[in-house]
C-alpha cells in the first residue's frame, strides 16, 4: 500500500500546497485518480513563467514626454535629453497564458509568481530594485538604485550640469520600474478575476530586481473595478499590454556618493517613493521605504541613509 493511501485528504492537500510549484503539481495529478482530484485543491502555489522579448521605446515614451514638459521653461536644456532611449525589455505574455496554467486550480489563496528579470534598461555596473503595491491601480512604488558600486568614491560633489544629467537618469529608472510593474499587474489580471478566493498575490523577478504585491483589499478593489470597465477600456489595455499608471508624485532623494558601513561606495545613490497624485500624502513614507527593503542588508542600509537626505518632489501625468 502506498504511504499516501493511509493519509486523509486534508493532510495530502496540505502537503501538495507546501510543494507549491504548479508544473510539479500538474505532473502529480497524473499519478492517480485521487491525486487528480486533490491537486486542484492546493491553496498556496508558485508559478514560474519564462518569456522575455525586447521592444524599442517609442519617441513619445513617458520618459521623453516627461522631460519635454520639465524642460519647457529652460532654454537649451532639452538638448541634454535628446539621445534616444535605450530598448526596454518587457514581458510579452498575454494574461490568458497564466490563467490557462492555473485553470485546474479552484481554491488558490496565496499565489507567488516568478518571472525573468531585465525590464529596467541599465548601463554596466548600475543596479535598480523596486517594490510596487497595486489594487485597482498603482498604490505605491519604492525604487532604490545606484550607477555603480566600488570601494573608492569617485565623486567630490555635483555640479549643476551633473545634477540635471543625473536627474534624467533617476527619472528614467523610475519610469522604467513603473512600466515593468504595470506590465506585471496587467499580466495577472485574468487570474485575479477568475480566482475570487485569492487573498495574496506576489510577483517577483528571478534576479530580485522588482516585486509587485497585491493584498486582499487590493485584489477585491481590482475585481470590482474590472467588472465595471467597458469594452473600449479593455481593448486599450490589451493593446498596451500593461495597466495604466495614474498621475503620480515622486519624492526623490539622492547622494552623489554614498558610503556604507561595509566600505562600499554607491555612486549616484537614489531613493524614489511614488504615490498617486490624487489624495497624495507622504505620511508613512519612511516606514514604506524601510519595509520594502528590510530583507536586503546593502539596500536597506542605503535606504536608511538616503531617508536623511533632502527630497525633491516631481509630478508626472498618467501614462
Amino acid at each position: 500500500m502506498d504511504v499516501f493511501d493511509g493519509l486523509p485528504d486534508p493532510i495530502v492537500v496540505d502537503i501538495l500546497s507546501k510543494v507549491g510549484d504548479v508544473k510539479t503539481l500538474l505532473r502529480c495529478s497524473s499519478l492517480s485518480k485521487r491525486f487528480n482530484s486533490l491537486v486542484p485543491q492546493s491553496e498556496s502555489l508558485l508559478l514560474r513563467l519564462d518569456h522575455v522579448v525586447t521592444t524599442e521605446s517609442r519617441p513619445d515614451s513617458p520618459v521623453s514626454n516627461f522631460f519635454k514638459s520639465l524642460c519647457k521653461p529652460f532654454h537649451g536644456l532639452f538638448s541634454l535629453f535628446s539621445k534616444p532611449a535605450k530598448p526596454i525589455p518587457t514581458t510579452n505574455l498575454s494574461p490568458v497564458i497564466p490563467a490557462k496554467l492555473l485553470s485546474r486550480f479552484d481554491r488558490i489563496k496565496n499565489l507567488d509568481v516568478e518571472l525573468p528579470g531585465g525590464d529596467v534598461s541599465l548601463e554596466k555596473g548600475a543596479a535598480v530594485k523596486w517594490k510596487a503595491e497595486f489594487g485597482k491601480t498603482l498604490k505605491t512604488c519604492v525604487v532604490v538604485a545606484f550607477r555603480s558600486a566600488s570601494t573608492v568614491s569617485s565623486s567630490d560633489g555635483e555640479s549643476d550640469a551633473e545634477f540635471v544629467t543625473g536627474l534624467q537618469m533617476r527619472v528614467e529608472w523610475t519610469i522604467n520600474a513603473l512600466m515593468a510593474a504595470s506590465t506585471r499587474h496587467h499580466l495577472m489580471s485574468q487570474v485575479v478575476k477568475e480566482h475570487k478566493e485569492m487573498e495574496s498575490l506576489v510577483m517577483h523577478e528571478r534576479g530580485g530586481e522588482g516585486t509587485v504585491v497585491m493584498k486582499s483589499k487590493g485584489l477585491r478593489e481590482f475585481r470590482k473595478t474590472g467588472a465595471a470597465r467597458d469594452q473600449v477600456v479593455e481593448e486599450r489595455l490589451q493593446k498596451k499590454q500593461r495597466s495604466v499608471v495614474p498621475s503620480v508624485r515622486m519624492s526623490m532623494r539622492h547622494a552623489p556618493s554614498l558610503k556604507l558601513k561595509s566600505g562600499i561606495c554607491l555612486e549616484s545613490a537614489t531613493l524614489v517613493i511614488v504615490r498617486p497624485s490624487e489624495e497624495y500624502s507622504d505620511v508613512g513614507d519612511d516606514k514604506l521605504a524601510t519595509e520594502a527593503f528590510a530583507g536586503s542588508c546593502m539596500y536597506g542600509e542605503a535606504v536608511a541613509a538616503l531617508l536623511k537626505r533632502n527630497k525633491n518632489t516631481l509630478d508626472m501625468n498618467s501614462f
